[in-house]
C-alpha cells in the first residue's frame, strides 16, 4: 500500500521559473516551479495568453531548477534539485504530454540540510556539465554527454568540497568551449568560527571562487579567489566565446561590479535610487532578480531591484575588454522571483505576470548612467520612477498569494488587541 496527500487547491506562488524549447519545437515554453509542483506553461504567440501544458505533483520541496541544451541539440533538459537528496534531470515528451525522468542520480539524505546539495545550480553555458551544491561545504560536478543513439549520459559526481564554507550563489561561466567553468559566492568562517571575541567575524570577506573541470583529467580544481568589498547577493553570468566577453556580474548593496580572469579591470557601478524615495534613505539597495536576452549580434541584462523597478543593463567592450558598465531604468513591475526574456518579445515576471516588450528603450529621453561617469565616493544616480512605458500587460495569472508587505499595528482604543494590516 502507498500512501500520499494532494490538496483540494494546487499552490499558486511561484518559486523558480526558467524557459527553453522543452518540447523540441521553435516555440519556447516556462516552466515554474509552486513548491511541490513543477508547470509547463507556453503563451500564445500572437495574443500572449499563458496556456498550462503540463502540471506535476513532485511530492517533494523543489530547492532549485535549471534549463540546459547538450551541444548541437535541438531541444531543452530540464534539472531539478530538491529535498530528495538526488540530482533529476527530465524531458518533456509532448506526444505523451509527460515530463519523463532521464537520469536519476543519489548523493545525500533526503531533507533540506545544510551539506546536501541541493540548493544551488549552475549550468555550463555549452551544456557540458552541471554543478549542484549545498548551502555548506559541498558541491558535486556532473558532465553531461551523449551515447552512440544520441541519448544524454551523465558521469559520476566529482568533488568540489569546501569545508567551513557558506555558499550564496552559484553560476556557469561562457568560456566557450573551454573547460567548463563556475563561479560561486562564498564565505569562509573557519576563524570566525573558533574566535570567541566577535572581531574576526566582523572581518571575514565574501569571496568570489572560480572553479574549473578539467575535462581531460576529470578533475575540478579551485582555480582563482578574490575577496570582495562588498557583501554580494547573486551573480549574473556574462556571454562568452564569439558573443561576448564572458566574466560575471556581482549585484551587491548599491554596486553592480563586472569581474572576469586575466587582465581584466573590475568596473563598478553604483545602482540608481529613486528620487525623493519615501523609503529609507540609508538601506542599501539590491538586484533581486535577472534575466540575459542574447542573438547573434547583441545582448542585453535587465535586473530587478527589491522595490520593483527594472533596469536594462549593457557593456561597452573594446577588443574583448569590458570598460563601461551602463545602465538605464527600464520600468517598473510586482518583485519577482524570476525573469525570463522570450525570443517572441514577451517578459515573463515570476509574480504572475506576463509582459510584451514594446519598446527596448533605446530611443526614449530616460537618462543613461554609466561607470565612467565621475562620483564621490558613496554617491549614486538617481531617477524618477513613471507609469509602465517599454512594457504592456498582457496576461495575468491566477495566485492565492498576492500578499506584498504585512505589518502589525495598533488601529486605536476601539481595537483592543493589534491587527495585521496587508497590502495587496
Amino acid at each position: 500500500m502507498h500512501l500520499y496527500n494532494l490538496t483540494l487547491q494546487r499552490a499558486t506562488g511561484i518559486t523558480h521559473a526558467v524557459h527553453g524549447n522543452f518540447s523540441g519545437s521553435k516555440m519556447q515554453e516556462i516552466l515554474v516551479s509552486r513548491g511541490k509542483s513543477l508547470e509547463l506553461l507556453r503563451p500564445d504567440p500572437n495574443t500572449g495568453k499563458v496556456h498550462t501544458l503540463y502540471t506535476v505533483e513532485v511530492f517533494g520541496i523543489v530547492r532549485s531548477l535549471m534549463a540546459f541544451r547538450l551541444t548541437g541539440g535541438t531541444k531543452d533538459y530540464i534539472v531539478v534539485g530538491s529535498d530528495s537528496g538526488r540530482i533529476v534531470i527530465l524531458e518533456y515528451i509532448p506526444a505523451k504530454n509527460v515530463l519523463e525522468k532521464v537520469h536519476q542520480e543519489t548523493f545525500g539524505k533526503s531533507g533540506c540540510r545544510r551539506i546536501v546539495p541541493g540548493q544551488h545550480l549552475a549550468i555550463d553555458p555549452k551544456g557540458r556539465a552541471v554543478m549542484i551544491g549545498a548551502i555548506e561545504k559541498q558541491k558535486l560536478v556532473y558532465i553531461m554527454n551523449r551515447d552512440a543513439e544520441a541519448r544524454l549520459t551523465i558521469s559520476s559526481p566529482l568533488e568540489a568540497h569546501k569545508s567551513n564554507t557558506l555558499v550564496y550563489h552559484t553560476v556557469g561561466v561562457d568560456v566557450g568551449f573551454e573547460n567548463p567553468m563556475f563561479a560561486c559566492l562564498e564565505i569562509d568562517y573557519e576563524e570566525a568560527d573558533t574566535d570567541p571575541s566577535g572581531e574576526a567575524a566582523h572581518k571575514t570577506q565574501q569571496t568570489l571562487t572560480f572553479y574549473e573541470l578539467d575535462l581531460g583529467l576529470n578533475h575540478v580544481v579551485r582555480k582563482y579567489s578574490e575577496p570582495l568589498e562588498e557583501h554580494a547577493n547573486f551573480l549574473v553570468s556574462v556571454p562568452g566565446g564569439n558573443d561576448g566577453p564572458s566574466g560575471v556580474l556581482i549585484c551587491s548593496e548599491n554596486y553592480l561590479t563586472y569581474k572576469n580572469l586575466g587582465d581584466q579591470h573590475d568596473i563598478r557601478c553604483p545602482i540608481p535610487r529613486r528620487r525623493n524615495d519615501l523609503d529609507d534613505p540609508e538601506r542599501g539597495m539590491i538586484f533581486v532578480c535577472s534575466a540575459t536576452h542574447k542573438t547573434k549580434s547583441m545582448f542585453f541584462f535587465l535586473a530587478q531591484t527589491e522595490q520593483g523597478d527594472i533596469f536594462k543593463i549593457t557593456l561597452e567592450t573594446d577588443e574583448d575588454m569590458v570598460t563601461e558598465i551602463k545602465l538605464k531604468y527600464f520600468d517598473t513591475v510586482p518583485v519577482a522571483v524570476a525573469m525570463c526574456v522570450l525570443k517572441t518579445g514577451f517578459l515573463f515576471v515570476a509574480a504572475d505576470y506576463l509582459y510584451q516588450i514594446a519598446h527596448l528603450g533605446d530611443d526614449d529621453d530616460e537618462p543613461e548612467f554609466s561607470s565612467a561617469m565621475p562620483l564621490e565616493e558613496g554617491d549614486t544616480f538617481f531617477f524618477a520612477p513613471r507609469p509602465l512605458r517599454n512594457l504592456v500587460l498582457v496576461d495575468e495569472l491566477d495566485s492565492l498569494s498576492p500578499i506584498l508587505a504585512c505589518q502589525v499595528a495598533d488601529l486605536g482604543k476601539q481595537l483592543l488587541s493589534p491587527h495585521l494590516v496587508e497590502v495587496f
